[in-house]
């Protein structure tokens, strides 16, 4: 039986303002990246989301993000490579503290939004992100696209390099997400991205805009929280996997 892990971007409530529902995601999601302070989420977020993702038995990994809640971290910070691996160590020194206090720990690291594609095209700043989380535990995983420099500076560093996929983003010929800033960035079709992470999981390939296909091989597959009508999605693409025979774990225990 094949099998992949399912997450999702979690904890990204700030203050009064609420994003996504994190605890029906907690109940279908099999890891969930959770955010770490800096594009979002306050402390009573993270509590909560970490005590919740315990008492689910989702593994929780450390969202990490350039220094920018104005953005999201939906915008590029040209920041020294020595700064952002220290505001990596920070964010999470700062998760796992939650995540301890609930039982559990932050079993893997995942840049979130514009540090994710940075780490794709920048290799300093990649080699930043995987030298904090190798400093702060060397036995934790590395999340990210297949292919990247991220993943490949993981993976001689020694840390577990695991490739992801998204059920609900478009993707580019060459195999890299259409950028947000384009129309139909985001999939939003329970049914397309039911079938996009059907064909991830078992054919290991995605339809991109032009209508090619390219290779995908991942070991994960990320449905967004903050996409509406997320949760439903969530649960249609847990269901469509299971029908296909896919199981569905975590790739961190």
């Amino acid at each position: 039986m094949p099998a992949i892990d399912l997450n999702s971007d979690l904890g990204e409530s700030y203050g009064i303002w609420q994003l996504g529902d994190d605890a029906s995601m907690l109940e279908l999601v099999s890891s969930a990246n959770v955010a770490c302070g800096f594009h979002a989420g306050d402390p009573s977020t993270l509590r909560r989301v970490c005590r919740s993702a315990a008492d689910h038995l989702v593994t929780i990994g450390a969202q990490v993000s350039y220094p920018d809640l104005l953005g999201f971290g939906r915008r590029f910070i040209d920041i020294d490579p020595g700064e952002l691996r220290d505001a990596v160590l920070y964010q999470l020194g700062a998760l796992d503290g939650f995540a301890q206090v609930a039982g559990t720990g932050v079993g893997y690291v995942k840049p979130h939004g514009a540090l994710y594609h940075a780490c794709i095209s920048h290799p300093e700043q990649a080699e930043a992100v995987v030298a904090a989380a190798h400093e702060y535990d060397p036995s934790m995983a590395v999340l990210g696209a297949p292919g990247s420099p991220l993943l490949a500076v993981a993976d001689a560093m020694g840390m577990e390099p695991v490739a992801e996929a998204f059920a609900d983003r478009a993707y580019l010929p060459d195999g890299r997400l259409v950028p947000r800033t384009q129309p139909g960035a985001v999939l939003l079709d329970p049914g397309d991205v039911v079938a996009q992470a059907r064909s991830i999981a078992v054919d290991h390939t995605v339809v991109a805009v032009d209508g090619s296909s390219v290779e995908v091989r991942a070991r994960s597959i990320c449905i967004h929280g903050d996409t509406p009508g997320s949760v439903e999605m969530a649960r249609a693409v847990r269901s469509g996997l299971e029908a296909a025979g896919v199981g569905i774990h975590a790739f961190v225990i």
